[in-house]
């Protein structure tokens, strides 16, 4: 069974508001193994969402339509729903009378603006709301059936799961789609697509996807069958070889963050952990506080911003500072050592770069270096990124937790 989506409203288009509840339906669609091919968003005019429920209805057995079933003057989803399907609206006397008790006992007189959401298409269903005062529509359009539901997030929701998933899941058959992501860091997602290139090219069931973003790239692995347990036992071996493939790059599945498995791995070790920070600002330990549980791991994170704090509080020495620089694989190794002296932990890791967008300390733009401090090992990683500042950051302490992490469990370590 194919499925489209039809956001309704001008305020997605210029993006006063997101866009989530078709990434709700999307997910809620792929659990029933309902394959969701398009998704469209169209503004407040009668002859454009007429236009997108044909278009939707010409390539879809399913069309979901939210948003435009209220009661003002731009509110236009009931009317264009009737003009695609050739239909008159009729006033269904139940649906008005439901109306006019919502709002007696709300203590209000009901706006005559308000009867227009008793009008169903000649022909159509309609689903009866138990928050709001717009009930669903439920209209065929040639062979696709268009469900038009409010766009109140509560109210769409409420309709989806009482009367539109119970009835799409009943017409599917039984059908499961699962899926698994595997999160990697540490290579671009060109290269992750030419390890996978062979099985993303192998199957239409299961299927390889690919994301990249926030310093990372997600590898999303699909299956669909008749069950969820079949589906599973389809994507098994896709996922080994995946795994394979991509080495000890893979870090996590699915809703598991970097921030999350390092922390794991330190409590399950009894290890602690410090840190150092002039280019992140406290970020890196922010994110490791977020972490329910840090607590047991993490001692603290001295923010030393300016040449004076790492002098003064990490015993950063005048000779590094002087000569290569605050910037600088020797003074990143020196912030390191000295986090792990202050708070007596069992590791420390630093971090010290030029955000931009101008030089600083002697380096370019970009340039970071991250230092590990530990028994028997001093390690330091430089790299530079040169992008916008708040990437430069955010990028860096993901390269912090991933030397972490592949320290932590003895994988070799970057240069």
């Amino acid at each position: 069974m194919r499925a489209e989506i039809v956001a309704v409203g001008t305020e997605l288009l210029i993006g006063q508001i997101s866009n989530t509840n078709a990434q709700w339906i999307s997910e809620r669609l792929a659990e029933i193994g309902i394959d969701v091919l398009h998704h469209q968003v169209v503004g407040d005019n009668v002859e454009r969402i007429v236009r997108a429920l044909e278009l939707a209805a010409s390539r879809a057995d399913v069309v979901i339509v939210t948003g435009g079933l209220g009661p003002t003057q731009d509110d236009l989803t009931r009317p264009a729903l009737a003009c695609a399907a050739g239909a008159e609206l009729i006033r269904r006397p139940e649906i008005e009378s439901t109306l006019r008790e919502r709002f007696e006992i709300r203590g209000r007189a009901m706006p005559d603006s308000n009867l227009a959401q008793a009008d169903v298409p000649e022909g159509g269903r309609y689903i009866a709301p138990e928050r709001g005062t717009a009930p669903g529509l439920i209209v065929k359009l040639g062979p696709a059936t268009v469900y038009a539901v409010p766009g109140v997030p509560s109210e769409m929701r409420e309709m989806m799961e009482g009367v539109v998933l119970p009835e799409l899941t009943a017409g599917a058959g039984p059908s499961a789609l699962v899926s698994r992501t595997l999160r990697c860091y540490g290579l671009a997602e060109s290269r992750v697509s030419e390890l996978l290139d062979d099985l993303y090219h192998g199957s239409t069931n299961p299927t390889v996807a690919y994301l990249a973003g926030g310093g990372e790239v997600h590898v999303r692995l699909s299956a669909k069958s008749t069950t969820a347990e079949a589906a599973r036992a389809l994507l098994e071996p896709l996922e080994r070889s995946a795994r394979e493939r991509l080495g000890d790059h893979v870090y996590g599945a699915d809703d598991q963050t970097l921030d999350a498995v390092m922390g794991a791995l330190l409590g399950e070790r009894g290890l602690t952990l410090s840190c150092a920070e002039s280019l992140t600002g406290g970020g890196l330990g922010e994110r490791i506080t977020a972490v329910p549980g840090a607590s047991a791991y993490f001692l603290g994170s001295a923010v030393t911003y300016s040449i004076e704090a790492k002098r003064s509080i990490l015993g950063v020495s005048e000779a590094t500072l002087d000569g290569p620089g605050p910037v600088s694989s020797a003074c990143a190794a020196e912030m390191a050592a000295g986090a792990r002296r202050v708070f007596g932990s069992d590791i420390a890791v630093a971090l010290t770069g030029a955000a931009g967008p101008e030089p600083y300390g002697g380096a370019e733009p970009g340039q970071a270096w991250i230092a590990i401090d530990a028994p028997g090992l001093a390690h330091q990683h430089g790299f530079r990124w040169p992008f916008d500042r708040e990437l430069v950051r955010r990028f860096s302490e993901m390269a912090a937790l991933d030397l972490l992490r592949r320290h932590v469990l003895g994988l070799p370590l970057p240069d």
